[in-house]
């Protein structure tokens, strides 16, 4: 038996459904096989739940061997003839079925346990446990405690991208899943600074390689051949607007600008990029903080409404200087005014008033403009790094070019001077826009999309091992 699929594509977690898994006691080893076996069930386990004290437990520890993944036997085995037999894969699989039989609620006849399970698998995992004499019962979601988040992974491309939103922290179950914009900012913002169409092609080729399975000892890294991919395009991208191919060879014309001839055109509009970034940011925080708190939570977090009204005042007001509009200018002095005095509010309600209070607010609202300020300019870097990637390639391309014309020495010279430098520029550049890339991920947008952390799903998966199970006797082992 194998997992079901995953739901549909959504912009939240999965739906999640409160569960008893309920069986008679006699068929309760049979309705828990199945549900391990199943995969799709986060069973709850008690903090003060025997652990390891079950006689498949004892005899595992007797073994004092590494045990072996898990498994599961659809017949009660026989426990020593597993011991016997170095069967620590079953032994492993049955402790773990202790566990949860010792944690399941009694009364009467039946057994009981609760967990979650997500709501698009509730009517097949019913029906299976129906046809071994239990039940999966729908129970109402106790107050105060969120279920927990299952992010789809349906596709290869947010599967790729999972691990960019998994490394910052897990989604609360109440926010919408960023994987699918977080994987692609990422990317982008790779691209600005890894802007070569021959470094480009070269991650291209990459994932291909990975998608192919070569070399075999990055096969584990296949999942992600679509992030390198797009990392890739957006690099390839970027060349052709730079006119990069390998540096400033003059493969390419400029199609937007060249980074060493207008730094300042490029610094500004990766400022203005990173402020369209941070105002999605904002709107992707306020529907979270709705939808964790409700419309007060919304109306006055510093990562809600009132924030966004404070950052897009600036910007508004900072728009006005530059363009020499003052009706600009006030309207945004206006809006962040109003932006503050809302977060002051808020602050001023969790800090519970008084003079500690009012001062803890005020260096909050401090706070919060620098910040904005900040982590706008902070997405400088984006030009920054582009540039610095420009340079070592002109750098490398001059060098190539000085010894071209000196001879056939000087031509294997330079031929050696443009591969080495091409490929130091290649590492220390991807290191580097990868890393940068990843920075402006987590502290200027993620610390706006997010407010709290949820947990991640962990359904209980045991697989089953039909065959080789011994049958049960009698004899219990007591070690």
């Amino acid at each position: 038996m194998t997992s079901w699929s995953d739901s549909p594509v959504r912009a939240a977690p999965v739906r999640m459904q409160r569960v008893a898994v309920v069986a008679p006691r006699g068929a309760l080893r049979d309705v828990l096989v199945r549900v391990a076996d199943a995969g799709r069930v986060e069973l709850d386990h008690p903090d003060d739940a025997p652990h390891g004290t079950g006689p498949a437990a004892r005899a595992l520890q007797a073994l004092r061997t590494e045990a072996a993944p898990p498994l599961l036997s659809l017949t009660p085995p026989d426990l020593r003839e597993l011991q016997m037999a170095g069967r620590t894969d079953l032994l492993a699989g049955e402790a773990q079925l202790e566990e949860h039989r010792a944690a399941a609620v009694r009364r009467g006849p039946a057994a009981a346990l609760a967990g979650w399970c997500p709501v698009t698998d509730v009517p097949r995992l019913g029906a299976d446990l129906a046809d071994a004499g239990g039940a999966l019962v729908p129970l109402r979601a106790p107050r105060g405690i969120d279920p927990p988040t299952l992010l789809t992974a349906t596709s290869p491309v947010r599967r790729s991208f999972g691990p960019l939103v998994r490394t910052y922290g897990t989604v609360p179950y109440a926010d919408i899943d960023p994987t699918l914009p977080a994987g692609i900012a990422y990317v982008v913002m790779f691209g600005m600074m890894f802007g070569d169409a021959g470094h480009g092609a070269l991650l291209l080729l990459g994932a291909l390689l990975l998608r192919l399975g070569r070399p075999r000892r990055l096969a584990p890294l296949r999942p992600l051949w679509p992030f390198v991919a797009g990392a890739g395009l957006t690099s390839t991208l970027a060349g052709f607007a730079y006119g990069e191919f390998f540096g400033p060879t003059g493969v390419l014309p400029v199609l937007w600008l060249d980074p060493l001839d207008e730094p300042l055109r490029l610094l500004a509009s990766a400022v203005v990029f990173g402020a369209f970034l941070l105002a999605l940011a904002y709107a992707a925080g306020i529907v979270n903080r709705w939808r964790e708190n409700g419309p007060g939570r919304a109306l006055y977090a510093a990562s809600g409404i009132a924030g966004a009204a404070v950052f897009l005042g600036l910007a508004l007001a900072a728009a006005g200087v530059l363009l020499h509009t003052p009706a600009f200018t006030w309207t945004g002095a206006a809006l962040a005014v109003a932006g503050l005095v809302l977060v002051g509010v808020g602050l001023s309600a969790e800090s519970g008033g008084g003079a500690s209070g009012i001062l803890q607010t005020g260096v909050q609202l401090f706070d919060v403009v620098v910040r904005i300020g900040s982590n706008t300019v902070s997405f400088a870097r984006l030009a920054a790094f582009g540039l610095t990637h420009a340079a070592l390639g002109g750098i490398v391309w001059q060098a190539t070019t000085a010894l071209a014309g000196r001879g056939p020495l000087a031509l294997a010279a330079a031929l050696l001077v443009f591969l080495l430098g091409n490929a130091l520029a290649f590492a220390l550049e991807a290191l580097v826009a990868g890393i940068q890339a990843l920075r402006l991920e987590f502290y200027e947008l993620f610390s706006r999309v997010f407010d709290a952390e949820g947990r991640p799903f962990k359904p209980w998966h045991v697989p089953t091992e039909p065959t080789h199970a011994p049958v049960r006797h009698e004899t219990e082992v007591t070690t």
